[in-house]
């Protein structure tokens, strides 16, 4: 029976009635609109998906798939979120970021999601593919998140038409220093950033910006911006004043890491009030820090690192009381520590947390009022000039997490009831320093929280814990090299699971290798514990996440797994030196993808070289072993190559014109082998970067390439103790690198990797010499050694124009005539050897100009007439002229004509000219010695104190001693013949 409404309903009954309609017609709407639907499988097709994250995109609610939100109202999808759940990170192991990385097109279908506000593809790698333009018609944008996609190429202008947009992220700085396998993002003309009116939050970190003139006004023009990041653009300006600062909200500023060359910090800065976060750092700002600076009231973070900044801290930057974090390192700080304290009594002192003064020129002691910092987290001290031990103070700092106090001059012992006290460290590093004494459980049984523990280089402190002893901490990091553990190999260490950095080098083990260690530490990333003598077989089980595998100078022995390529995959510094290791060198390595640096020399491996090699190697170290057969073509196709060692063992052949396609090679050492046939003349054309040739002592005939002196770079050449022939090329007197003396040294392999230290012995002074490259000093021998070959000719009159050649070999040849007098203009030569020549006439007066000669060998030749007197030259024993019977005059036994029978090296001259000149010698033999007790001990301190520098200069001490008794000698015998 049908109701009959007898009276007039009421308002609320139709707003309840309405109510109702709505709903019912919005749950028809939600779900998902076709059409969008289509335009999501549609971009799904473009997209490479390994691991399946999008396999939920099916059926009709795409409202309902992974990564996709739909408005309640509308059923439109107004997000899409897609970033990787594991993001990159330099710090971790990036397989599962490259596992889960979604790669492919991006396809215009996106354009169909009319209402899309929020568009997140972060963390991809969509192989260096630019920005699609399409991207600047989604106009309702209003994020957008494209950071550490693997995006690149231009920056499309379009982007300016999202007029609505308020987050954008293009932030590439992490990808691109974690793989480089992108181009990066790069912006010509950035005017189109003024057109989003809607901005608050600009990120476009590692951005390359071409013209930057205007940049600043441009952000300037945008009303609601609050925090812009720029680092690393390569910015090379910003403006001194602005006629009108428009930034009302901008609360941080980040411009770290660019090119910004400024008299000084810009005024305008401190007129922005609402600036929370200010950094400045790793620019070239000069001149001080302005005391204006404490207008800024709101500041909570200030970083000013690494500029040219210096003077005094203004005392105003202590009264911004809400300053927490302040990094002022690497700039230079003419006050020492505790002058310091007026800053740091302000406001601030109950507030920082965050302290950074590394590399600040610092000096003195470290002052009590660094206790009363009670609120520091991080404290950052390292690279100065601190002595003394931790004071007292120290004790208060119980809330610091981080403390950096390497690369100083801290000496004494380290306090248990000091460092135990600091119960919140996460890391600790007191590298590099002088303590001693001896770290034991009570220094660290309180530190529960520590991830990473630097005790490394302090040659005077041992690390002695109970064998039984469980640390209460799990470590990330424990770098304990060049420290005493004992002999014993340490077990405290067993239960440290966590280790990612293990580093125990130089450390005094004496003993096996444990079974446990390979099973223990199976999250180990960097493992060095090279130069102790543990022996044992290598593992076959180590952690695929290995990146730096260093076991050098050790005892191990067996052989290398022949499956490491495989068991390895991430493997990028590869150090085996100075081993027992045996078998053959194995193909597998040919498969380690990433691998930089393969270094097996001072092993026992034989058979051939494997015939595999590809991808990204810089170098490769097989020298001093029993390898045998030829050099594989396929190490030409290593383009990245710099440094091939191969020298030392038993291969033979050719050198193969492969090696052509090695162009980034700096060092090449075949010597010591049975490598036939001509010396190349492509070195001189395919290697325009190579700085050290030697191919000594193997088979090679033929003339020497006259175009090796087209390698600007080149100087150390060692192409002694072959079968050559010919004459020595004239254009050998245009090295470029031999023309003039370094003053600035700098490593020869540049840009290669720290872990590895280059070196190579150079035959100087008739000693076999070995140089290393960890402070440059490779970089400054210069030598060029053609001997033991059968050259004929003169000696070429151009060589003296290599003013920079510290030490010439030219013996054992065929060489005639007589020696030029050029030769006296080689002004830094140090050694020269012309022995077992057929060389003849006088000896060029002319060489008594250098100076710093301190071996000399002219013996075996055919040279006649006086030695010239009074120089350098015979300062040198008899031995250096044998051979030569015509030579005549001190130190040699013939006497010349008109001398007497003294010394052989007077002249028929009065005895009052003869005691005048005995007492000139007299003089310059006190002022000599004198000079030389004073100079021996202020280098000798210096030495002491830089132990890096010894190796190199040792032999040139004993030498300049060896010179100063032969000047005692001649004086002696002049001074007595002058009253006989």
């Amino acid at each position: 029976m049908p109701i009959i409404m007898c009276s007039k309903p009421s308002p609320i009954i139709f707003a309840i009635l309405f109510l109702a309609l709505l709903c019912n017609g919005a749950s028809t709407v939600a779900g998902c609109i076709e059409g969008e639907r289509n335009a999501l499988v549609d971009f799904k097709r473009g997209l490479l998906d390994h691991t399946g994250r999008l396999s939920s995109w099916t059926g009709s609610d795409c409202c309902n798939w992974q990564g996709v939100a739909c408005s309640n109202r509308t059923g439109h999808v107004v997000r899409l979120d897609l970033r990787n759940p594991h993001p990159l990170s330099i710090y971790t192991d990036d397989q599962p970021y490259n596992e889960w990385s979604m790669g492919g097109e991006l396809r215009p279908s996106l354009l169909g999601l009319k209402k899309l506000r929020y568009l997140d593809l972060s963390m991809n790698n969509f192989g260096g593919r630019p920005i699609p333009e399409f991207i600047g018609s989604i106009r309702n944008l209003r994020y957008l998140d494209l950071s550490q996609a693997g995006l690149g190429g231009r920056v499309p202008r379009q982007i300016g038409n999202l007029s609505s947009l308020q987050y954008l992220d293009l932030n590439n700085c992490l990808f691109y220093m974690s793989s480089g396998r992108v181009p990066e993002f790069s912006i010509d003309d950035p005017l189109w950033i003024s057109g989003l009116s809607s901005l608050q939050h600009l990120d476009m970190g590692c951005v390359k910006f071409g013209d930057t003139s205007s940049l600043v006004e441009y952000l300037n023009m945008l009303p609601h911006i609050v925090e812009v990041r720029l680092s690393r653009c390569e910015i090379q300006s910003i403006p001194l004043s602005l006629p009108h600062v428009n930034f009302t909200r901008l609360s941080t500023l980040d411009l770290s890491g660019n090119r910004i060359d400024s008299p000084t910090i810009p005024s305008w800065l401190f007129n922005v009030s609402s600036l929370v976060h200010l950094d400045l750092s790793d620019n070239s700002f000069r001149g001080s820090i302005p005391a204006e600076i404490g207008k800024l009231s709101s500041l909570e973070v200030l970083r000013l690192s690494n500029n040219s900044l210096q003077g005094v801290i203004p005392k105003e930057v202590g009264n911004i009381c809400k300053l927490h974090t302040l990094g002022l390192s690497y700039m230079n700080i003419s006050r020492s520590l505790p002058e310091l304290g007026d800053v740091f009594s302000g406001c601030i002192k109950t507030r920082l947390e965050i302290l950074e003064l590394s590399s600040t020129g610092l000096t003195s002691y470290l002052p009590d009022w660094l206790g009363e910092l009670t609120s520091l987290k991080t404290f950052y001290l390292d690279n100065n000039s601190l002595v003394g031990s931790l004071p007292e103070s120290f004790g208060g700092l119980t809330s610091l997490q981080v403390l950096f106090l390497s690369y100083n001059k801290l000496n004494g012992t380290v306090p248990a009831e000091i460092l135990g006290g600091l119960v919140e460290l996460v890391y600790l590093d007191l590298s590099k320093n002088l303590l001693e004494g001896i770290i034991s459980e009570a220094h660290l049984a309180n530190l529960t929280k520590l991830s990473l523990l630097d005790l490394s280089s302090n040659r005077r402190l041992a690390v002695k814990f109970s064998p039984n002893w469980v640390p209460p901490f799990r470590l990330q990091l424990l770098d304990v090299s060049s420290c005493s553990l004992g002999k014993k190999f340490p077990s405290w260490i067993r239960n440290q699971a966590n280790i990612s950095w293990l580093l125990m080098a130089n450390a005094g083990i004496e003993d096996a290798m444990p079974d446990w260690f390979w099973v223990s530490f199976v999250q180990v990333t960097w493992l060095n514990i090279s130069k102790n003598a543990i022996y044992g077989s290598l593992p076959t089980n180590l952690s695929r996440n290995v990146r730096l595998l260093d076991l050098a100078d050790n005892l191990f022995n067996g052989t290398i797994d022949p499956a490491i390529g495989e068991s390895m995959p991430n493997l990028r510094i590869l150090l085996l030196s100075g081993n027992k290791l045996y078998g053959d060198v194995p193909s597998s390595l040919c498969q380690l993808q990433i691998v930089e640096v393969i270094d097996l020399a001072r092993n026992l491996f034989s058979g051939e070289l494997p015939n595999c090699w590809k991808h990204n190697l810089t170098v490769l170290d097989l020298s001093s072993n029993n390898l045998s057969g030829g050099i594989p073509d396929t190490i030409g196709s290593l383009s990245s190559l710099k440094a091939l060692h191969l020298s030392n063992n038993i291969l033979s052949g050719e050198i193969p014109s492969s090696l052509q396609g090695c162009t980034g090679l700096a060092i090449l050492d075949l010597s010591q082998n049975k490598f036939t046939g001509k010396v190349p003349t492509w070195i001189g054309e395919s290697c325009p970067s190579l700085k050290i040739l030697r191919l000594r002592s193997n088979m090679f005939a033929g003339r020497i390439p006259q175009n090796l002196s087209r390698l600007f770079g080149l100087h150390i050449v060692d192409l002694s103790h072959n079968n050559l022939s010919g004459t020595i090329p004239k254009s050998f007197g245009r090295f470029a690198a031999m023309k003039v003396k370094r003053a600035n040294p700098e490593q020869v392999l540049q840009g290669s990797t720290s872990w590895y230290v280059e070196s190579m012995e150079v035959v100087m002074k008739g000693k076999v010499l070995e140089y290393g490259d960890s402070n440059g000093i490779l970089s400054l021998v210069t030598s060029l050694d053609l001997s033991g070959n059968n050259l004929y000719g003169t000696i070429p009159r151009e060589l003296g124009s290599l003013r920079g050649l510290m030490s010439l070999n030219l013996s054992g040849n065929h060489l005639n005539c007589e020696i030029p007098k050029e030769v006296g203009s080689m002004q830094s030569l140090v050694s020269l050897d012309l022995s077992r020549n057929e060389l003849s006439g006088a000896i060029p007066s002319t060489m008594a100009y250098l100076t710093f000669l301190s071996y000399l060998d002219l013996s075996s030749n055919n040279l006649s007439g006086r030695i010239p007197p009074g120089s350098q030259l015979q300062t040198f024993n008899e031995s250096t002229y044998t051979g030569n019977p015509g030579l005549c005059g001190f130190p040699v036994k013939q006497i010349c004509e008109n001398d007497d029978n003294g010394t052989g090296t007077r002249n028929n001259n009065t005895s009052e000219e003869d005691g005048a000149g005995s007492q000139v010698w007299l003089s310059y033999l006190g002022t000599v010695l004198g000079g030389f007790v004073v100079g021996f001990w202020v280098l000798w301190g210096t030495l002491i104190l830089k132990s890096n520098w010894k190796d190199a200069y040792l032999s040139y001490i004993d030498r300049q001693y060896d010179r100063f008794y032969v000047i005692a000698a001649i004086t002696f015998n002049r001074f007595k013949n002058s009253y006989v």
